[in-house]
């Protein structure tokens, strides 16, 4: 059986430094998703890790199992990721957490396409009854040119790296485009929050290298 660990094979992406922004070309990748609003220590919020999961867990087993018309391959499930914006974005600036965006989403196989999604999705509805009314996604997201590092500690300190990042790119005569992404490498509903691991990345446009 083929197994496949995406710690390994995609480290630049997964694993960057604690001490220094780095940039990085992100691939194209079949994320699924779901699309919400509003705080994110909301009931919504935890409903759509609990759909998110519980497909993508449905969807390995299947996999490890052959059961899809593929080779069996087994693999670690990706971690959560968030990309955030607002309307206004001094939102963000004042906490003001109700008028706050958020696209919850895990990446998946390059080889999942959106028909094992759905068989998968069917099997998981009897696990967990909310999938059959979210409003789930399954598409390929596009970042490319990335500003990320790995920050260490609780969302509600983020601010000061957040702007370094900024910094970082516009020290590149770059100009910030996209969204605000984080990747959640710690279960942040059962970690302390000074040992939150949180990858934090934001995708701009530069002529220039580093």
């Amino acid at each position: 059986m083929k197994k496949i660990d995406y710690k390994k094979e995609l480290k630049h992406l997964y694993k960057p430094s604690a001490k220094n922004i780095v940039t990085v070309d992100v691939p194209d990748m079949n994320f699924l998703m779901i699309d919400g609003h509003g705080d994110p220590k909301g009931k919504n919020f935890e409903e759509a890790i609990n759909i998110l999961f519980t497909i993508s867990y449905t969807l390995k087993f299947m996999i490890k199992k052959g059961g899809l018309e593929i080779p069996e391959i087994d693999y670690n499930v990706r971690p959560l990721e968030g990309l955030w914006w607002a309307d206004d974005m001094s939102d963000f600036v004042t906490g003001n957490k109700e008028k706050w965006k958020w696209t919850l989403m895990i990446a998946q196989l390059d080889i999942v396409e959106g028909r094992m999604i759905e068989e998968a999705v069917k099997k998981a509805q009897k696990k967990n009854p909310l999938i059959l009314s979210s409003k789930w996604s399954y598409k390929k997201y596009c970042e490319g040119k990335s500003a990320h590092i790995m920050y260490i500690g609780p969302f509600e300190d983020e601010g000061p790296t957040i702007q370094s990042i900024h910094q970082y790119i516009k020290d590149l005569d770059g100009k910030v485009s996209g969204k605000h992404h984080e990747i959640y490498l710690s279960d942040f509903r059962r970690t302390a929050p000074d040992r939150l691991k949180t990858i934090i990345r934001q995708p701009f446009s530069s002529n220039k290298t580093h």
